[in-house]
């Protein structure tokens, strides 16, 4: 897939019937990623044109026709994805974000333990998995979440964070990836993240063998939950923070095919938490 800076084909099914609405990027976002922030346009500015208020960074929402995914219409490049992730929900990231976001601290402490739901999800993996798995945590941060991984025979995260891991597990490079065997592959709340979610796919799937089990998950956004028919949910989608892309359920499924991969099994799970009112889509899948 062409790495474009404003995206004109689909992010998952690659076409190109888009349909777009204004929207604007968070000040956080733009801060870390562009170094840009609010300003007021002020009357002293003497501006002819434009009108007196906060101005912000502008982008666009995009539709695909085909799939039904929404996403930002920038894509960020491999220094800008370093830059906001870079020290993820560190000192520093958490100082900033709760500047721009006042309370934010709060939801870091939320996910500084293990979710609960991780739970329901090793029941719905377990079925499918060896009793003790070689786990490859793609995107797995510290590994605090990473299912299965106390009954795994060994665990390697491979992440852009540069975070310190939990005890036991090991923190792994690209090289030592591709020359590893897996028996799980993971890829849990990442792909709302990335720019190429087509790209990250092809590569985890290089990695993979006909006995590899890829699990994938995903936000379910309420907006995709409960306007997944409306024509026009493009432009109920106003703003865009670190998930940059809002995932359809068909959206994910086409992707998979493409990439050359079987769905197993597949799930919605909600999430209840003070807070946290939310719902994951989990897909389990192998190589055809």
């Amino acid at each position: 897939m062409t790495k474009e800076r404003i995206a004109t084909q689909c992010i998952c099914c690659g076409g190109k019937d888009l349909i777009k609405s204004p929207a604007i990027l968070m000040p956080f976002v733009a801060k870390r990623v562009f170094d840009h922030e609010p300003v007021m346009i002020a009357e002293e500015w003497g501006m002819r044109d434009l009108h007196l208020g906060m101005a912000y960074s502008v982008c666009n929402t995009l539709k695909c026709i085909v799939c039904g995914v929404l996403f930002l219409d920038i894509r960020f490049s491999d220094i800008e994805m370093s830059a906001l992730y870079t020290g993820y929900r560190n000192e520093e990231y958490t100082r900033l974000r709760n500047f721009y976001e006042p309370g934010y601290n709060r939801t870091n402490e939320y996910f500084s333990i293990r979710s609960e739901y991780i739970s329901q999800i090793e029941t719905f993996l377990s079925p499918f998995v060896p009793a003790e798995p070689f786990i490859l945590d793609w995107g797995g941060d510290d590994g605090i979440n990473t299912p299965l991984k106390d009954v795994a025979h060994s665990v390697h995260i491979y992440d852009i964070s540069n975070k310190p891991v939990m005890a036991g597990m090991l923190a792994v490079d690209l090289a030592t990836v591709r020359r590893s065997k897996y028996d799980l592959i993971v890829c849990s709340q990442v792909f709302e993240h990335i720019p190429y979610p087509k790209d990250m796919l092809t590569e985890i799937v290089s990695v993979m063998n006909q006995e590899t089990l890829f699990f994938l998950e995903v936000p379910y956004e309420a907006l995709m939950r409960t306007h997944a028919r409306s024509k026009d949910i493009h432009t109920l989608k106003r703003h865009w923070h670190e998930h940059i892309n809002f995932f359809s359920e068909e959206s994910l499924l086409i992707m998979l095919e493409q990439a050359g991969l079987k769905v197993l099994e597949m799930k919605v799970t909600p999430i209840t938490h003070e807070l946290r009112d939310c719902s994951v889509i989990s897909i389990l899948c192998r190589c055809f």
